[in-house]
């Protein structure tokens, strides 16, 4: 699966002396590989027909999007890699199992000396699959349990039904995915949920039950997301013991809310990367399309990794976000940020910084956490060139801050503010990547700056998901 397979060219003209006419006392002239490489990129080529076979409810204007660059290969070194890139595209659209490619000279009456035809071989999807996985999200391990309509329509829409039941969520939902027949970056999607979370750090339980829209698309080397979402929430309290912040927190409320999401990312990988740069930024606005909760949400990533010597690398990060609440109501316990635990400011327990009542933690208006980490082999390389290249040792520095604040004071109070109790660790430990999915990591942390409330983990700390500061 996956090769580019091209027949003997020998219907091709070819520049130069034909070897097979000399007689056997003739010296033998090896081409060096290069020099066939010469050859073939040299020979002008036509592309006359593109063959599938195995198409079954897949439509042809679909298909025919994804390989017009075929037709434009001039050489046949370009019509391997258009083939090539042809392919990845097709199976990018997720409706076939299987894609391989063979490159032939054309036959029939209409063959031009130099025409070649490529085909494409495809196995489609069944109508109905289904798949049993794990996933790990932040700090947290869930199975999933999905089934899929893909093909739907023969133009590469889905429709998945999807479960997932973990140690703090348990969720199921129904979505419907459309992409643009050319351009697969641009696609909309359609989704009905029901979500259940346990939120211990704040005594607080909430079931969402929604529906969203969403419309993706690229501009430039940019990625754009415009989303809108209507959730009908009910807060709860998780315990007896909860604080009366929280239980007043408690009932149902309506959030209609449009967002958008911008994300630049030139990373080499997302989990563990070695270079490249990140930068994501949201916005979300709530109220302005209905529900009674209103609020100005802005929130952003920023990340930065550079390849050192010995195979170690340097990477520092930035986050920050802030909510202003735009009605006559406060802002809800579920809206606000959270700070704390082994993905973010590392050596304090999980979202257990910032403000709190009787141990429940509610989270905060505005927030800002940075770090800087130093990544190397494990020492004497055990495992070189193989499992113990999933392995890394981690030196680290975060620090943080989470708070709420008096939109009536200008930017100054805002961020003297913010710059004030600044909760910081340093510490060292190891890091498992597990493929593209998730990573691990376990430290031995250093809390410092600790304020009255916090709940710190002093000594070795377990960290399991795919975001990290």
């Amino acid at each position: 699966m996956g090769t580019v397979h091209a027949r003997s060219l020998e219907p091709l003209p070819a520049n130069g002396p034909d070897f097979g006419a000399l007689g056997e006392e003739a010296e033998f002239v090896e081409v060096e590989p290069e020099a066939k490489q010469e050859i073939l990129e040299n020979k002008d080529v036509v592309v006359q027909h593109v063959h599938f076979d195995g198409l079954g409810r897949t439509k042809d204007d679909i298909i025919i999007c994804e390989i017009g660059d075929v037709f434009k290969a001039k050489n046949l070194i370009e019509v391997m890699r258009k083939s090539h890139e042809a392919r990845e595209k097709l199976l990018r659209l997720g409706i076939f199992r299987q894609v391989d490619v063979l490159i032939d000279t054309c036959q029939g009456d209409d063959a031009l000396p130099n025409g070649l035809d490529v085909t494409f071989e495809v196995t489609e999807l069944r109508r109905l699959t289904g798949s049993y996985n794990t996933m790990v999200g932040n700090n947290e391990g869930s199975m999933v349990l999905g089934l899929k309509l893909p093909n739907l329509l023969g133009r590469a829409e889905k429709v998945t039904f999807q479960f997932s039941y973990g140690t703090k969520e348990t969720s199921y939902g129904l979505s419907f995915f459309k992409p643009r027949p050319g351009n697969f970056e641009r696609n909309f999607s359609v989704n009905l949920y029901k979500v259940t979370g346990q939120f211990p750090w704040s005594s607080l339980r909430e079931t969402d039950r929604g529906v969203s829209a969403e419309y993706s698309f690229p501009i430039w080397k940019t990625n754009h997301t415009v989303k809108w979402e209507g959730v009908w929430r009910e807060l709860g309290c998780l315990s007896r013991t909860a604080s009366f912040a929280v239980r007043k927190e408690s009932g149902h409320s309506l959030k209609s809310s449009l967002s958008h999401t911008m994300v630049i990312d030139s990373r080499n990988s997302s989990i563990l990367p070695r270079r490249g740069a990140l930068l994501k930024v949201n916005q979300e606005l709530a109220g302005y399309t209905g529900g009674d909760v209103s609020f100005i949400k802005e929130d952003f990533e920023l990340q930065l990794n550079k390849q050192l010597l010995f195979d170690s690398v340097f990477s520092a990060s930035l986050w920050g976000g802030m909510l202003v609440p735009t009605g006559d109501k406060p802002s809800s316990i579920a809206d606000r940020f959270y700070l704390g635990g082994p993905t973010s400011v590392r050596g304090f327990s999980m979202h257990s910084v910032g403000p709190q009542s009787e141990g429940d933690y509610l989270g905060g208006e505005a927030y800002w956490a940075s770090g800087l980490h130093v990544y190397t082999p494990l020492p004497f390389r055990p495992g070189q060139g193989g499992f113990g290249e999933l392995f890394r040792t981690h030196f680290f520095l975060n620090a943080g801050n989470l708070c709420n604040l008096n939109y009536g004071e200008g930017p100054k109070a805002h961020i003297r503010k913010l710059a004030e109790c600044i909760r910081w660790s340093y510490g060292a430990g190891i890091v498992l990547r597990l493929g593209n999915i998730a990573r691990l990591e376990l430290n031995y942390c250093v809390p410092m700056g600790m304020q009255k409330g916090d709940r710190t983990c002093d000594g070795v700390q377990f960290g399991a998901g795919i975001r990290f500061l």
